[in-house]
């Protein structure tokens, strides 16, 4: 089998929030760069990749170019391309555009390579069981009104999630005991049995992560994790917080490639490894980053994209929960639904999606 074809494009998806109803910024759109590989077997493979920003348009030729360098190539031997096309633009590596453009590829081929052994993903990469538990996010945003966060957490109740995310580190003018205030009463909205993550998304300073998050424990909010509490590369930072709180600490989703998870590893930085499958650079990387997790006795978490993440997770010995962010569901045809609070297992060969052709006519950026 070779590969044939290389087609991308920029599609605006809308900034909806389908779990609760209420969006940040509805009138946003999310620019996301599809990849379709095509193989002289008749087999295409899928993957995509964002930049969240005005970079998308050089992301996707990013993605062209570096494709275009796989053509001829056989799609099964992944780690012979991703060599290959890793070493052409070493010089502009390793994070940043290159690896998110290495990523489409890489899930891509490995959609290919399940589609050709008929096997689902999670599958191919181990089967470690046929379902995994599930959080919903993006529904409890730090951008809300107060009463519109709390009304959502209340929805997401009421739907049968048995996990969620919010956020703190809230903007404008906010104290200590704002923050404690809202992390209290959306956990008196969801009620005391589910499980209530929260993220700061690099917004505190040490010395804040450990003041609001001891007030935070104080008032019984009972979050299950902390997540990014302050800048992901200081290492010896958010150290110090995963020792002062009882509240695990999590992060890892703005790392690039695999060396700093072993600097943040190493450093005892966090209790929960949350893994990017784009800034990682594809599922490879992601299942080498898993295993370094698991060597250290750490449990790892996913990042957007649960249609790619639920395979990856559900595969690995040490995978805990899927982050269900529905900001990609437009571009497919179907995605995983939870039920029960957990993700069961596609049963379709690769990723088991389809793109929506409709949907990417319909936003299609030219």
């Amino acid at each position: 089998m070779k590969i044939t074809t290389i087609r991308t494009q920029v599609v605006g998806l809308p900034n909806d929030e389908p779990l609760a109803g209420f969006s940040e910024n509805p009138n946003a759109t999310n620019p996301i760069v599809t990849l379709r590989i095509g193989t002289d077997d008749g087999i295409e493979g899928i993957g995509v990749t964002y930049f969240g920003g005005r970079l998308t348009g050089t992301l996707k030729r990013a993605v062209e170019e570096l494709g275009a360098l796989a053509i001829g190539e056989d799609p099964l031997r992944v780690e012979a391309v991703a060599a290959k096309l890793a070493a052409a633009a070493s010089g502009a590596g390793p994070g940043g555009i290159l690896t998110m453009a290495l990523s489409a590829i890489d899930v891509a081929l490995w959609d290919i390579k399940g589609k050709a052994l008929n096997l689902p993903l999670w599958k191919l990469l181990g089967g470690g069981r046929d379902r995994i538990a599930t959080y919903a996010s993006g529904a409890l945003r730090r951008g809300l009104k107060l009463e519109e966060a709390v009304t959502a957490a209340g929805r997401l109740r009421e739907r049968g999630y048995r996990q969620a995310k919010m956020q703190l580190g809230l903007p404008g003018v906010t104290s200590p005991a704002r923050e404690v205030e809202q992390a209290r009463l959306i956990r008196e909205a969801v009620g005391p049995d589910m499980d209530l993550m929260c993220d700061i998304n690099q917004r505190w300073r040490v010395e804040q992560a450990i003041d609001i998050g001891r007030r935070v424990e104080d008032a019984g909010a009972g979050l299950y994790w902390l997540e990014d509490v302050t800048a992901h590369d200081d290492y010896p930072g958010l150290a110090r917080v995963a020792e002062a709180l009882a509240t695990p600490v999590a992060g890892g989703e703005y790392l690039w490639g695999i060396v700093p998870f072993r600097h943040m590893l190493e450093a005892h930085s966090v209790d929960i490894v949350m893994i990017d499958q784009v800034r990682s650079g594809g599922i490879s990387p992601w299942l080498k980053i898993a295993g370094m997790a698991e060597a250290f006795n750490l449990p790892v978490v996913s990042h957007g994209v649960p249609e790619i993440h639920v395979h990856l997770v559900g595969a690995v010995p040490n995978g805990l929960t899927v982050e269900y962010m529905p900001r990609l569901f437009r571009l497919f045809e179907e995605v995983p639904v939870p039920h029960n609070g957990d993700l069961v297992m596609p049963t379709a060969p690769g990723l088991g999606l389809k793109f929506n052709d409709e949907t990417i006519r319909r936003f299609a950026v030219a």
